[in-house]
């Protein structure tokens, strides 16, 4: 009989799993729910883009490509970089097309992380990034963003968690779960404290188009950054693609050459179909950006607006698709009040601690629902505190 305690890695076995998981199996196996939870946009992926890709099926492109992706489609990414952000990257030796976001943070780390190195994390953040640089042989230094610094990364608070140690930065902007951004000003202020030092920066920005004011801007671009950054983005949240599981890295070709031997060996390629269709979405979909992302807009106003109304404050979202109340007034802790409000009011939101320790307190909340059943998710709200 095979002693599994003896062949399973400690490092994989001490893993907790999901916090969002967590609930979600519990919301599973309810009935009459109304779910703010899902983290999906809710629009189909656009028609022109899914027709790209049938097209790919019915003329037989089923081939392997390119390990880093089709030339075109990196060609692409390139000038959609470029035209968006201001930022340029070489297609053929400087980017990388993964299997979504999620490979490319994977392969990042793992490319640059040694046994000990330290890599810092601000929280509230998505859930992989902690685990992943675990896995990676890195050990976590998590640094809480508060709400009174809007959910900011500072560089006071980056300054006090370095050490000798330091290998990385997570920078995690526009953020899930608060809707946190941080603006050029924000990010000059981290570059100053990064300009003299050999850490580099992995920077999530698959919420880019997602922003609500201010465009995006990205640390790649803050002068001196570019040769530090490993910039990860995908076509999940910008193009609603997120079944088509497509995303991309890019980085300065001494670092993107030794992602991609990772990416090599453990993928092959990235999915075929989505490439192509992802070069249609690059080159036709800026249309598609600006539509969803304005009726994102309509929605941050309207649930904030709709929790002030029934006593719940929140810092007002900046970016990506979620608000992040505080509830600490209710005297519960976040999983107590998502689960009470899930079992007495069947409404499902995520909480605040499925991102982390600094999350107690508050509670996920996602508008990628329509106003409608966003409406009705406030009413359950609404209900169950005054119960409190």
């Amino acid at each position: 009989m095979i002693d599994y305690e003896k062949v399973l890695p400690k490092k994989v076995v001490e893993l907790p799993p999901s916090g969002i998981r967590k609930f979600f199996d519990i919301l599973g196996s309810m009935t009459d729910v109304v779910a703010l939870t899902v983290g999906q946009p809710d629009f189909p992926t656009p028609w022109h883009i899914r027709e790209a890709g049938i097209e790919s099926l019915e003329k037989g492109k089923t081939y392997y490509t390119a390990n880093a992706g089709t030339p075109e489609l990196r060609q692409e990414i390139s000038k959609y970089l470029d035209r968006r952000f201001s930022l340029k990257y070489d297609p053929m030796h400087e980017t990388v097309v993964t299997v979504g976001g999620s490979e490319a943070i994977d392969v990042a780390m793992r490319a640059v992380i040694e046994p000990g190195d330290e890599v810092i994390i601000p929280t509230p953040c998505f859930v992989c990034y902690d685990p992943l640089a675990k896995l990676a042989g890195g050990v976590p230094v998590i640094v809480e963003t508060k709400f009174e610094d809007k959910f900011k990364l500072t560089p006071e608070a980056l300054r006090a968690a370095i050490t000798p140690k330091t290998k990385l930065l997570v920078l995690p902007f526009p953020n899930n779960p608060t809707g946190a951004i941080m603006t050029k000003e924000d990010l000059e202020g981290i570059a100053d404290v990064l300009r003299d030092t050999n850490i580099l920066v992995l920077s999530d920005e698959i919420y880019a188009e997602l922003t609500y004011g201010k465009r995006h801007v990205s640390i790649a671009s803050i002068d001196g950054m570019r040769e530090r950054t490993i910039l990860v983005s995908g076509f999940s949240k910008a193009y609603s693609m997120t079944g088509w599981r497509l995303g991309y890295l890019c980085a300065p070709e001494p670092l993107a050459a030794q992602i991609l031997k990772l990416h090599q060996f453990a993928i092959m390629c990235a999915p075929t179909t989505s490439q192509l269709a992802a070069i249609e979405a690059l080159r036709n979909g800026d249309e598609d950006i600006e539509m969803m992302s304005a009726e994102y807009c309509r929605r941050n106003n309207y649930i904030y607006e709709g929790l002030r109304s029934i006593g719940i404050e929140s810092f007002r979202p900046e970016g990506a698709f979620y608000i992040y109340p505080d509830i600490r007034k209710f005297g519960l802790s976040s999983e107590t009040f998502c689960e009470r409000l899930l079992y007495e009011a069947r409404c499902a939101i995520v909480p605040g601690t499925a991102f982390g320790n600094a999350g107690e307190g508050f509670a996920r909340i996602s508008y990628a629902y329509s106003v409608n059943h966003i409406s009705q998710a406030l009413e359950r709200i609404e209900a169950f505190i005054k119960t409190l």
